[in-house]
């Protein structure tokens, strides 16, 4: 028997969610029902937090991409560990 819940969400979120589902060829619903169903064998819920670099991280990072574009401070490709730990024996 189906029953129907009347939830409040985030307009963005409903249109998102609405979006992925629809491109995997699945209703909403479905994708509730699945979480609900975990939810209840697991009995637990877990939130995550995005995972936000601070700002010493942050400016390694930019550095790290100037190198990258510029060709820098980058490693030869191995194709085998001799030689990579024969290279990095040489730096």
């Amino acid at each position: 028997m189906k029953t129907v819940i009347n939830i409040k969400v985030d307009k963005e979120i409903k249109t998102r969610a609405f979006e992925v589902a629809q491109s995997m060829s699945l209703p909403l619903s479905t994708i509730i029902n699945a979480f609900l169903k975990k939810f209840i064998a697991d009995q637990s819920v877990t939130f995550t937090a995005p995972l936000i670099p601070n700002k010493r991280l942050t400016k390694i990072w930019k550095q790290v991409e100037k190198d990258i574009e510029s060709g820098r401070n980058l490693s030869p490709l191995f194709t085998n560990t001799s030689k990579m730990d024969k290279y990095l024996a040489n730096l």
